[in-house]
């Protein structure tokens, strides 16, 4: 029993070489991989080595080639979920070539960032530097004694060293814009680290926007780059009076997001906020939170390719690699507050000769803001509404362009995008639960004997052309081509989105044209598939939640009225309340000819369109076409049922 205890010694490369019959030196040539020893003694070798269990000894192998195959990646933070991406991405690129990947974290402190790195390069045989803080001259003598070496998100100035940098000066453009296109004209930016490049790079994106934008006010707060930083940031912000703020990352952003919740301020009414990178996070938060996403991965895997390069030829050029943010607009961001709306407004003012902004007539005009469409009244460029193209919703939601915000002329929002209620519900666009059996809607599906089904059959209408033609520039036209979810062409639609205004409102007109190019469509709804009344699809209007919602129709007020009618009209007239008071408006909606059955909801949420079928399939042949639209008033007022009537008349 004793014999059990007795540890066996390990197979030595000796060992093995006895066995293959060859020297130590050529087993150690076969166990590296070399080419030069012949197939055959390789074969006898291998064999040798599988019958005695023999496993290579890493320190004799590395001391055997000169390497460690091990490279160190040194990171500020490791506890940010960027840099844990990022060393993903490296770890998963450097296994293919058979490198380990080691990691430390200077824990934010500067001034511990060299020595750090210099006895992280001391262990392996290569370094990658992640957002090093120290400064220049410290760097450029770091990167003297470390290398081979790459740098990654900041650019450096070194013939044999790689750098990896992201534009973060365009995303702050982007940031920034998204948000002066909800309406938000003061801002803070919530600031990182004052050593790090990537807070200089969105610094300087601030300055860019502030050269092509004078109007809007962006306040600098240093803050820090965690979530506590974030969380003690809410005063500063609250005392800075903005009504949106860009955190200098998610981790900060979610920070704030937490304190502002336990402040009882709600996000995105009270205030907008939003961060960078797109860490995973950031998608599955309530709210959602918008954000400049980083391919943090694809950074990691391209650094490793540009260090294994110079790893195996010292003299391979330096480059320096550019990679670009892409803005993922989410719920965390929305229109400018009511109370500061109006107050933008109010502030136009007179005009040079006197005259009063409502003597003067103003006709609405479409311009391009990013990759978005805007409509502003053309002298105090107010946003009237704003035409989003939806290539970065969600599958699940069936991807398309759509209208949001719309506000009234005194600045009361009109519609709603991404309720909780209804994620897949965008302002005013046209969605379809059933083309040939692909949801242009979003969301689950009406499935017969099963009830709201999740399926895969998200469709997606991609727009291959908008204009504004310069003398109509009140009118925007788009082509849009509608994919089923394998991605084959279904359908072709001309939309035409139009604007006037009104004495006390404006109008918005919106006629669709489907046409079958693609072979014969079948359009269905719920209804047609067994849930009766659920015969929505068409010209969608999602309106927010109000403090009171009253319908109105050619039947009389109510919603059981209006649903189900082929009324000329609907009208929704809603109580907002906010906190300088209660607001009226009305939305006012006037079917384009065939006049359709209105489905309509109030009660559950408020939202119509005029529907493309309501009990029986609508069968359309190949070439075929389908007309429908709506033209709404949008009025700063109540109307009752015989003014509504009236206006009604004078819109078609």
């Amino acid at each position: 029993m004793a014999g059990l205890n007795v540890r066996r010694p390990a197979v030595t490369i000796a060992d093995v070489a006895s066995a293959a019959g060859v020297s130590r030196a050529t087993v150690s040539r076969v166990m590296n991989g070399r080419s030069t020893v012949d197939p055959a003694i390789t074969a006898r070798v291998q064999e040798a080595a599988i019958e005695l269990n023999y496993r290579p000894s890493n320190i004799a192998r590395s001391l055997s080639i000169g390497r460690t195959t091990t490279v160190a990646l040194v990171v500020p933070d490791l506890a940010n979920p960027v840099f844990q991406q990022i060393l993903r991405g490296v770890s998963t690129a450097a296994a293919t070539d058979g490198y380990r990947v080691l990691v430390a974290d200077s824990a934010e402190d500067p001034s511990q960032e060299a020595s750090i790195a210099r006895d992280a390069r001391q262990r392996c045989d290569a370094l990658l530097l992640v957002s090093p803080r120290m400064p220049t001259a410290e760097l450029d003598a770091l990167l003297l004694d470390v290398e081979p070496a790459v740098v990654i998100n900041r650019e450096i100035a070194h013939p044999s060293i790689p750098s990896l940098v992201v534009d973060y000066a365009d995303a702050t453009v982007q940031l920034v814009e998204h948000l002066a296109g909800l309406g938000h004209r003061r801002l803070a930016y919530l600031g990182g680290p004052r050593l790090a490049a990537t807070d200089a790079a969105r610094r300087q994106g601030i300055a860019l926007v502030r050269e092509r934008r004078p109007e809007l006010e962006i306040v600098e707060l240093d803050t820090g780059a965690d979530l506590a930083a974030g969380h003690a940031a809410a005063d500063a912000v609250l005392a800075s009076r903005v009504t949106g703020v860009v955190a200098f990352n998610d981790l900060v952003a979610f920070g704030l997001l937490a304190a502002l919740n336990e402040l009882g301020v709600a996000v995105p009414k009270d205030i907008s906020v939003a961060g960078y990178d797109d860490i995973d996070l950031a998608r599955y938060a309530t709210p959602g939170l918008t954000t400049a996403a980083v391919p943090q991965d694809e950074l990691g895997k391209h650094a490793w390719r540009e260090l294994h390069a110079v790893i195996d030829d010292e003299s391979h050029p330096a480059t320096t690699t550019r990679f670009s943010a892409r803005l993922e607009v989410r719920t965390s961001t929305g229109t400018v507050p009511q109370q500061i709306a109006r107050a933008q407004v109010t502030e136009a003012g007179p005009t040079p000769d006197g005259a009063t902004e409502e003597a003067v007539e103003q006709v609405p005009t479409w311009a391009a803001e990013g990759d978005a469409m805007v409509l502003h009244r053309s002298r105090d460029r107010v946003a009237l509404a704003r035409y989003e193209n939806g290539s970065r919703l969600p599958t699940i939601h069936s991807p398309r362009p759509y209208l949001h915000p719309v506000h009234s002329l005194a600045g009361v929002p009109l519609t709603d995008a991404g309720p909780v209620d209804h994620r897949h519900h965008y302002g005013v666009g046209v969605a379809v639960p059933d083309v040939n059996g692909t949801s242009h809607w979003g969301g689950r599906t009406y499935v017969a004997d099963v009830g709201p089904t999740l399926l895969p059959n998200h469709g997606r209408q991609v727009s291959t052309g908008v204009s504004v033609d310069p003398l109509a520039p009140h009118l925007l036209v788009d082509s849009l081509e509608w994919r089923d979810e394998h991605g084959e062409p279904q359908l072709d639609e001309r939309r035409r989105i139009g604007a006037r205004l009104l004495d006390d409102g404006w109008v918005l007109e919106w006629r669709t044209t489907l046409h079958a190019t693609g072979g014969p469509l079948e359009i269905r709804s719920p209804a047609t598939n067994g849930r009766p009344g659920a015969a929505y699809g068409g010209v969608f209007w999602r309106l927010p939640k109000a403090e009171r919602t009253t319908v109105l129709s050619a039947g009389g007020p109510g919603e059981e009225h209006a649903h189900g009618s082929t009324s000329p009209w609907v009208a929704f007239v809603q109580l907002h309340r906010d906190r300088d008071g209660d607001r009226e408006t009305t939305t006012l909606l006037t079917q384009t000819s065939p006049a359709r059955h209105w489905f309509l909801r109030a009660a559950e949420y408020p939202g119509a369109c005029p529907a493309l079928v309501w009990d029986t399939p609508l069968l359309v042949p190949a070439g075929g076409t389908v007309e429908t639209g709506v033209v709404a008033a949008l009025l700063d007022r109540a109307l009752d049922q015989d003014e509504a009537a009236e206006l009604a008349t004078g819109l078609r």
